[in-house]
Parts: structure tokens; sequence; C-alpha cells
């Protein structure tokens, strides 16, 4: 997968509480029925100033090109829903451009969900980007109180079937979250809760950061995002490198930092 995405527009602790509280996972569809409540849907202006894809012509080229990446990923996957860390080679690739617009793109088909979760601790930016309020915390608040439950840190985006959990409070050391077993069984939950639920992880650059590593073994899938003009070919091969090869998706060449 090689697609040059262009800027042109700007245990039981961790069952949602929201949701039925049953050990068997929920019907496929029954997650999309709850998320019918969200408030409302962005209009494409409102899309554009937040650099998100959406269903009109003006952004027609960005939109195909990030169904193209949701086409290969679920050709890859499956009948089986999965989770995806995106990471970029190095700060300022566009990262978190993707991640946001790949998990919007499969929110766009009426039989999915996505579920955008900022694991970016040292530079958290999908909650300022969707212009949200994290007021009741986000991911790291959750894992160190887990008894909040996990619905009080998802957010919805004005994007339909979209939902954030935003990276919540910095903290030091932020690769013992990710390498510990509360973290893995939160995604594991989330993921297996709900058939057509995505789970989409903004993970930190690959360059200066080992929490990429960290997270790629808690994910089914790795894209890695080259800044186009920016990242040398070298830099690109030493990224992908670190992932284990049966997992890296492909390199989405990225025009937008």
């Amino acid at each position: 997968m090689h697609s040059r995405i262009g800027a042109s527009t700007e245990s039981g602790d961790f069952v949602d509480r929201d949701e039925a509280l049953d050990d068997a996972p929920a019907a496929s569809g029954h997650s999309i029925a709850l998320m019918r409540d969200e408030r409302s849907a962005l209009a494409p202006i409102d899309c554009e100033r937040k650099r998100l894809i959406h269903r009109e012509a003006s952004v027609r080229s960005q939109s195909d090109a990030f169904r193209g990446i949701r086409t290969r990923l679920v050709e890859m996957a499956g009948d089986s829903n999965f989770i995806t860390l995106v990471v970029a080679v190095s700060p300022r690739s566009g990262g978190s451009f993707v991640t946001r617009n790949l998990a919007a793109a499969f929110a766009f088909d009426e039989s999915k969900t996505s579920l955008l979760v900022d694991c970016n601790l040292r530079y958290p930016d999908q909650h300022k980007a969707l212009g949200i309020e994290p007021r009741t915390g986000g991911l790291i608040d959750f894992l160190e109180h887990p008894a909040r439950g996990i619905a009080s840190i998802m957010y919805p985006t004005g994007v339909p079937r979209l939902r954030l959990i935003p990276a919540g409070t910095a903290r030091e050391n932020s690769g013992e979250y990710f390498s510990s077993f509360r973290m893995r069984a939160v995604l594991d939950s989330l993921r297996c809760r709900y058939a057509d639920r995505y789970l989409f992880l903004d993970g930190p650059p690959v360059k200066g950061s080992p929490d990429a590593r960290i997270l790629a073994d808690l994910a089914d899938f790795v894209v890695v995002v080259a800044g186009y003009g920016r990242d040398t070919p070298a830099a690109i091969h030493q990224a992908v490198s670190n992932f284990d090869p049966a997992k890296v998706a492909g390199v989405v060449f990225n025009q937008s930092p």
C-alpha cells in the first residue's frame, strides 16, 4: 500500500457503561444504535477547517485515498474487525492527520464504527484537532482509575459513528502504561465488544521514541506515514524495520504535516 495523500483541505472494569453489561459480545450494529444520540454531524465546511475528509466533491481525491487504505486493511483482515496502529517516520510527517482521517473513512461505512485512541502522550493532538475539551480525562486517567468507566472518556467527534479517546493527563514513562496488562485488556475489550468496531491508535513518531514499537505489539496492523519530500528512503526503511513484517500494511506518503 503506497498512497500519496494531499492536504488541500485543511474484565468488567473495561466495559462501556453506556452499553449492555452481559458477557457475550454484542450483536453487530448495536454499537451503531448507541451512537445515534451523538452531537450534530459536522458540516463539510467545518470538516475542512478541522482537516477532515467528508463526502462532498471538494475533497473527493483525499477521501478516495483514505477509502483505498480502508479497502486494503479490510482485505488483509478478512471478516474480523481489528486494531490499526498509525505511526509517522519522524515528527511533523502527518501521522495524526492520517490516523484521524483513516478512522473517519471507516466511519463513512454505515456498517462500521470507529474508535480513535490518541496514544501520542508526548504531543497529544487529536482532541485539539477535533475541537473537543476532554473534561472527564482520557486514556491515561482511565488506566490509572478504571473504576470511572471507559464510557466516561469516549467523546463524540461530530463525525457519525466516530468517537475519540484522548490521551489524557501527560505522564512520564508512557511506555510503562502501554506495556501494562491493563492497556492490553482495555484494547481487547474495546475491540471484542462489538464486531463492527474498528480501533485506530495514533502513535508517536518512530524516530526518537520506543512507544511506537511497544504499541505495535497491541495492534493487528501497522501503517507507517512518511512525509512526502521530508523523510528519506533510508529513514523510511529504518522505521519499517522496527515492526513485524506480517503486521505492516504499508507506507502512506503524506503531503500534509
